[in-house]
């Protein structure tokens, strides 16, 4: 008799442990307001890696991500990151061959389930390319050319992706190789412009895609050479971000890009930090973490 006493105390106190664990996780997921993803909004996280890009989308219960950042703010990137417990990432994204732009692709590929990638038809003799590259090869994932008119990228219900360029097979930039795409949710669209330089932008301006955007990554991070007053006038952008490292020796964002954007309402990585958009397909909300 006192042995099966001792027996039901025991798993009496094994029970409540359980729960006091199952409690504190429970909790601890509340607490982080990074894990409450509406399903009925997009979320896009601009995230801050220093001087470089990574965008990271979030709708449907689908998830993309442009560009990985350089590998010199890995930290930031996997911190953000593992505050929303991704497992599978559908679609990865580098929009040109830059080591701003895919310093962390190594890492990416090897950390997640990665479903597709895509790419432009550019390459570097980088070892943030060739590391890329052999990540990609030992997950046995294939490179999906990334171009004008490529429409295999699907976000789900209500969601449209537009990829605008490149449009050519040869550039002397490197950096017009860069992926320009157009995500729409509902009536809230948003374009990403990689390291476009002007003349990718007029290249974009005379094939009369409907670049009109609520939301731009300004290109280049703010570079003098992107963002010319046609571009930004057919985008008529509400908001722009701006992703750039605090005090860079490139002295980005420009004057000049600044004084361009002097009407639109600017985000910027290195004063706002990672900067979150939200959307009902209606209406905008921002947050920054």
């Amino acid at each position: 008799m006192y042995i099966k006493k001792r027996y039901i105390k025991n798993l009496q106190f094994s029970l409540i442990a359980i729960l006091i664990i199952a409690n504190f996780i429970l909790i601890k997921n509340i607490i982080n307001s990074n894990n409450i993803i509406n399903p009925n909004d997009i979320n896009v996280s601009f995230i801050d890696v220093g001087q470089g890009d990574s965008i990271l989308i979030q709708v449907n219960n689908k998830v993309m991500l442009i560009d990985s950042g350089p590998k010199s703010e890995k930290e930031k990137l996997v911190k953000y990151l593992d505050t929303l417990n991704l497992q599978t990432i559908d679609y990865v994204i580098a929009t040109h061959p830059h080591e701003d732009h895919i310093g962390n692709m190594a890492y990416i590929i090897n950390k997640y389930k990665v479903e597709a990638f895509y790419a432009p038809k550019a390459s570097s003799n980088t070892s943030a390319f060739e590391n890329m590259v052999e990540s990609l090869s030992r997950k046995n994932l294939k490179i999906n050319i990334l171009k004008a008119g490529v429409s295999s990228i699907n976000l789900g219900n209500n969601t449209k992706v537009e990829v605008l360029a490149p449009n050519l097979t040869n550039y002397e930039n490197l950096n017009n190789y860069s992926s320009i795409i157009k995500v729409t949710y509902g009536k809230i669209s948003f374009l990403f412009t990689g390291d476009a330089e002007s003349d990718l932008e007029e290249e974009v301006i005379n094939n009369s895609y409907n670049l009109k955007s609520d939301i731009l990554k300004v290109g280049h991070h703010g570079s003098s050479t992107s963002t010319s007053k046609e571009f930004l006038n057919k985008i008529d952008p509400s908001i722009a971000i701006i992703s750039v490292g605090e005090d860079n020796t490139y002295g980005h964002p420009t004057k000049e890009t600044l004084s361009t954007l002097s009407d639109i309402k600017v985000y910027r990585t290195d004063i706002n930090g990672t900067i979150v958009i939200s959307s009902n397909g209606e209406s905008i909300d921002t947050s920054f973490k």
